[in-house]
């Protein structure tokens, strides 16, 4: 039996057939690759999304830095009146009052809270030591100044002494 010679018209089908498999590889390569463009693309919007809250974040948190003197300021006024004042209520005491309380709500609104000190033990990344007094070694006798976090970052250290055993 001899063989079919091939004739120009299988040759033509074969690299036809040849022709389609290679554009259906380029199709299927440009397809992966436009799918990895766009989830480069969705994650790319997501990372500057959360870029921007972290800078409105911290810009807030610069702003209420230099809140925190005012309030400082305020709790002192409130701990220097008068207690004969402080005990008949008087409107412009009450008004200090609440003054502070709306202060404290809008830092805690705004994720700031105070570090707690008094009792624990000095911690420098939180705490500032401004003196040594006698007391157990190491722990937290008085705070001198409070202290805030935001978002679990310090906005300012607890100035405080600090017992020396």
């Amino acid at each position: 039996m001899a063989e079919e010679p091939v004739t120009h018209e299988q040759e033509n089908v074969e690299e036809l057939e040849k022709n389609v498999a290679e554009e259906k590889d380029k199709a299927s390569s440009y397809l992966a690759s436009l799918q990895r463009s766009e989830a480069d693309f969705r994650n790319y919007k997501k990372r500057i999304e959360q870029e921007k809250q972290e800078a409105l974040t911290w810009t807030n948190a610069e702003l209420i830095k230099s809140l925190l003197p005012v309030v400082d300021d305020m709790e002192r006024a409130i701990s220097m009146m008068d207690p004969a004042v402080a005990v008949k209520e008087s409107s412009w005491g009450e008004g200090f009052k609440i003054i502070q309380r709306n202060m404290q709500d809008i830092l805690r609104a705004h994720g700031c809270s105070e570090i707690e000190c008094i009792g624990k033990p000095f911690d420098p990344n939180l705490h500032e030591a401004v003196g040594y007094e006698d007391g157990e070694e190491g722990m937290i006798i008085s705070e001198h100044r409070k202290g805030y976090t935001m978002k679990n970052k310090v906005l300012r250290a607890s100035q405080v002494t600090v017992g020396k055993g």
